[in-house]
């Protein structure tokens, strides 16, 4: 019984360790900066009362004096992406605007209630679809994919007079489709999905690609270069994608620091648990389980 006692705690500790780590809200600040306004709480419409109520405690947001407030809709998703009408929206956001310079920074506050989307996948949309210099926030108080906070987003940079270009959003929606697509039906990690499609627009702002032929080479190259293996379809779907963009003159040059920075970040994230000995690692957590498993069969037997 006491080797069982001690298996358990054990894992318990390693559960610890390997866990993802959870960036913390930057939201708990209180002071407005008057150049850039309140801070954008955009709540999905399908919540009741009380879930408003913790998304708010999530977000930091509970000081109606310190936030401007909105709703999301579907018919938010129909007039920005040209979405389904019969849509639920539950995943929330507050958008905090930055200087020049602060790039796009998201944080999911609850990472255990957004199913598919990663914050990389979410930046790397938000800035296809021409977002800048804003610290995002999202927050959901059930369960789901995530998808429904970006179209809250969009909301909150089309008010006060400021519009984003509907091409660039739509686009970016479909992006976002693609990330969890490839993640979910392909089977691909959703890191790797988030450094594939950075590592592309990186080369599309170096090469500037003039034909569809072009970018088909560069989404090649790329999955070459990750080592990622797709089938026919998913190449197409990612080219068709990227074909889009470039048919709408997105220039990835002005954003490229922050693409580097999602590279950075997304192969920080095993470093920071392997302290950079990748395969020694998960070798390690291999004996592991393996010494387990014999001290199992050793107690049963």
């Amino acid at each position: 019984m006491k080797k069982i006692t001690w298996m358990l705690v054990v894992l318990a500790i390693l559960g610890l360790v390997v866990s993802p780590f959870v960036s913390a809200s930057e939201g708990d600040e209180t002071v407005i900066d008057e150049r850039y306004g309140k801070p954008k709480l955009v709540l999905g419409e399908a919540l009741s009362d009380d879930q408003k109520n913790k998304v708010r405690n999530l977000l930091s947001a509970t000081d109606a004096e310190q936030v401007d407030e909105y709703i999301v809709t579907a018919e938010d998703l129909v007039n920005y992406i040209g979405g389904d009408p019969s849509s639920n929206m539950y995943s929330s956001a507050k958008i905090t605007r930055k200087e020049d310079g602060y790039g796009v920074v998201v944080n999911i506050v609850n990472p255990d209630s957004i199913t598919q989307v990663t914050k990389e996948m979410y930046a790397n949309a938000l800035l296809t679809a021409g977002v800048e210099n804003a610290l995002i926030e999202v927050a959901s108080p059930v369960k789901v994919t995530g998808h429904s906070a970006l179209t809250g987003i969009y909301k909150a940079f089309n008010v006060d007079g400021e519009t984003l270009d509907q091409d660039r959003m739509e686009v970016a929606n479909d992006e976002l489709d693609v990330a969890t697509d490839l993640a979910e039906q392909a089977g691909i990690d959703q890191e790797k999905v988030s450094e594939l499609l950075t590592e592309i627009k990186k080369q599309i702002s170096e090469q500037n690609p003039a034909t569809k032929e072009e970018v088909e080479q560069i989404v090649q190259d790329q999955l070459n270069q990750l080592n990622i293996e797709l089938s026919p379809e998913d190449r197409q779907m990612l080219t068709d994608l990227f074909e889009r963009m470039r048919n709408l003159d997105i220039d990835f040059g002005q954003v490229r620091d922050q693409l580097d920075s999602i590279v950075s970040d997304l192969q920080g994230k095993l470093e920071e648990v392997t302290g950079g000995d990748t395969e020694g690692f998960w070798q390690g957590v291999k004996n592991f389980f393996q010494n387990i498993v014999d001290s199992i069969k050793g107690l049963l037997g």
